[in-house]
C-alpha cells in the first residue's frame, strides 16, 4: 500500500538550520562548523565526502564496516590475479554524453580495459547437450529479440511520466509475440537473459518497462562496455577519489584518522539539533548530520536501527525496491579446452533451466595463459549457489563445460572463486534493480532526508542506479542536498507530486 500525499506532509519537506564555520582537517569533537558522520566508503560515500569537502565541509568521519573502501567496487586475489569480485565494467561508453566513470579509468589512472564485443553470440550458443546450434538460426531470434526490445522502447516512451501505466518488461514481450510466458525455448530463454538478467539481475517479469527502456546510462553514455582487468583494481578510483580529500602517506595508502575501519554501525539517533550514531565496538559519535551510504539491500534489513524510527513512508518505499543478486563465478583449470580467437570471448548455454550457468567468458586478452573462465548467475540461483559449498558448485559448472565441449577433455577446475554478496550483512546483494510498481515520485522519496539523516548510494541515482558511474553521481547530488541546507539554509527538499 502506498502512502497517501498527506501522510507526507508538503512534499516531505525538512526544515534545519544551523551555523556553518569551515574547519580544514578538524576532528570531529574540536571543530565549530558542520559536523558530518558518512556511512560507508563505497563509491558513493567517497564521493559523497569529497563533494562536502570541496564545500568547505571538511570536519568528517567516515565509518566504514569493512577493512577496507570500495564497497561493492571490490578485487580479490585468484589463481595468481587480482579479480574483481563485483563492478567490473564501465558502462556506457562513446555517446554523446561522457561517462565521468570513464575519463578516470581510460585517462587518469589509465585502468587496463577491454572493450567487450558482444557481436558473436550467435556463432557462439551452445545446446544444453553439447554441441553448437546453426548460426543463422540463433541470429534469426537474436534479431527477433532486438525487434521486440524496440518495440518496448517505443511503448515506454509512450507512457504517462506518473508511471501509473507501467508494466514489466515480460507483459511487454507478451504483447508483442503473443505467448503466455514470453521466450520459452532454451534458445530464446538464454538470449533473454543475456538482454535482461544479465544487466539488471532479474527476470523481465520483475522488472519495469518504463524505468528501464531504454536505459538512460546507454542512451546517454552511448552502448559501449569496457571490461577492467587491471592489477591495481576498478576500485583504484575509488581511492583516487578518496585521496584528493583525506591524507595519504608516501605509498598512497590512506592514513586519514577521519576514516575509520572495521566500524559497524547499528544505531542512529536523530535530534532536531544533531545526531548520534553508535557502532557494534561501542563507539559513539556525535555529529550535526550524518549520511548513510549503505546499500538498500542493508536497509531493508535491521542492521541499522533508526531513533525514532524512520516514517512509515520511508519505509515502505525503501522496501518495495530491489536489492537484486548478480554473481560472476570464477574458475581455473590446468590447460584451456574452449575456443580463442577473434569472436570467441563469450559464449552462451541454452538449458531448459533459465539461468543455470547460461554466460560464460574467456580471457584470452584479459588476463593471457591463466586459464581462467567466468561464468555469470543471478537473483535465485545466485542465491542457491551461495548456500552451497564451492565444490558443489565446481562440479556443477565443470559438468555444465563437459555438455557444452562434449568432444574435448576437460579436466576438473583446480580452483573456484564464489562471491557471497546476498550471504554478507554489509552488503545483501550487488546492485538495485527497478520493479515494476515503483515510480520516479517514490523513488525521490527513497533519496528524501529525514531530520538531519540523508541517504545515497547508487539506489539514489535518479538514471542510474546500478552502476558505478550512479553510485558515483549519487553521491555528488545527496551531499550537494546537504550543502545546501549547512551553507544556504534551504533544508526543505521538495519532492514533486504525483501526476495523476
Amino acid at each position: 500500500m502506498k502512502p497517501s500525499i498527506s501522510a507526507m506532509k508538503p512534499s516531505v519537506a525538512i526544515s534545519l538550520v544551523l551555523v556553518v564555520a569551515v574547519a580544514h582537517y578538524a576532528s570531529l569533537t574540536a571543530a565549530a562548523g558542520p559536523k558530518v558522520i558518512i556511512v560507508g566508503a563505497g563509491m558513493s560515500g567517497i564521493s559523497a565526502g569529497k563533494r562536502l569537502s570541496d564545500a568547505g565541509i571538511t570536519d568528517l568521519v567516515i565509518l566504514e564496516a569493512t577493512d577496507r573502501i570500495g564497497g561493492r567496487m571490490h578485487k580479490t586475489s585468484f589463481a595468481g590475479l587480482n579479480v574483481e569480485m563485483g563492478a567490473n565494467w564501465v558502462e556506457g561508453v562513446g555517446g554523446e554524453q561522457m561517462n565521468p566513470i570513464w575519463p578516470l579509468a581510460n585517462e587518469t589512472l589509465k585502468l587496463r580495459s577491454f572493450f567487450s564485443d558482444y557481436e558473436h553470440l550467435a556463432k557462439n550458443t551452445y545446446k544444453q547437450d553439447g554441441g553448437l546450434y546453426d548460426e543463422d538460426f540463433v541470429q534469426k531470434r537474436i534479431e527477433r529479440a532486438d525487434e521486440v526490445e524496440e518495440s518496448g522502447s517505443k511503448l515506454s516512451g509512450t507512457l504517462h511520466s506518473s508511471g501509473r501505466d507501467d508494466i514489466s518488461v515480460l507483459a511487454m514481450q507478451r504483447l508483442n509475440n503473443h505467448t503466455p510466458s514470453g521466450p520459452s525455448t532454451p534458445v530464446d530463454m538464454v538470449l533473454d537473459y543475456y538482454k535482461y538478467d544479465y544487466e539488471f539481475a532479474e527476470p523481465p517479469r520483475v522488472t519495469s518497462l518504463q524505468n528501464t527502456m531504454p536505459l538512460p546510462t546507454f542512451k546517454n553514455f552511448g552502448d559501449d562496455v569496457y571490461f577492467v582487468a587491471d592489477q591495481r583494481g576498478y576500485e583504484s578510483i575509488v581511492y583516487y577519489i578518496a585521496g584528493m580529500y583525506l591524507k595519504t602517506n608516501k605509498s598512497g595508502a590512506i592514513v586519514d584518522p577521519r576514516l575509520r575501519l572495521n566500524e559497524v554501525v547499528r544505531d542512529i539517533t536523530y535530534f532536531p539539533s544533531g545526531v548520534t550514531v553508535k557502532t557494534e565496538q561501542n563507539e559513539v559519535y556525535k555529529a550535526d548530520y550524518v549520511m548513510v551510504s549503505v546499500s538498500i539491500g542493508v536497509l531493508q534489513t535491521d542492521l541499522i536501527r533508526f531513533t525514532p524510527p524512520l516514517p512509515a513512508w520511508k519505509i515502505i518505499n525503501i522496501y518495495q525496491f530491489d536489492m537484486a543478486l548478480y554473481t560472476k563465478i570464477f574458475l581455473k583449470f590446468p590447460e584451456k579446452f574452449w575456443p580463442e580467437g577473434p569472436g570467441t570471448e563469450f559464449f552462451l548455454y541454452a538449458s531448459e533451466r533459465r539461468g543455470y550457468y547460461p554466460i560464460w567468458q574467456q580471457f584470452e586478452k584479459q588476463y593471457p595463459g591463466s586459464n581462467v573462465l567466468l561464468v555469470t548467475v543471478t537473483d535465485d540461483e545466485s542465491r542457491r549457489i551461495e548456500q552451497q559449498s564451492d565444490n558443489q558448485t565446481k562440479a556443477e559448472a565443470v559438468e555444465v563445460l563437459r555438455k557444452i565441449f562434449a568432444g574435448n577433455d576437460v579436466p576438473d577446475a583446480t580452483d573456484i572463486l564464489v562471491p557471497r554478496w546476498w550471504s554478507n550483512r554489509f552488503f545483501k546483494g550487488t546492485f538495485s534493480n527497478w520493479p515494476i510498481g515503483v515510480s520516479r515520485y517514490e523513488y525521490d522519496l527513497i533519496r528524501a532526508p529525514i531530520g538531519r539523516v540523508y541517504f545515497t548510494g547508487e539506489h539514489t541515482s535518479e538514471h542510474y542506479n546500478g552502476y558505478v558511474h550512479g553510485a558515483y553521481l549519487a553521491g555528488i547530488d545527496s551531499a550537494d542536498i546537504l550543502i545546501k541546507c549547512a551553507h544556504k539554509k534551504m533544508c526543505k527538499y521538495h519532492v514533486q507530486g504525483k501526476k495523476n
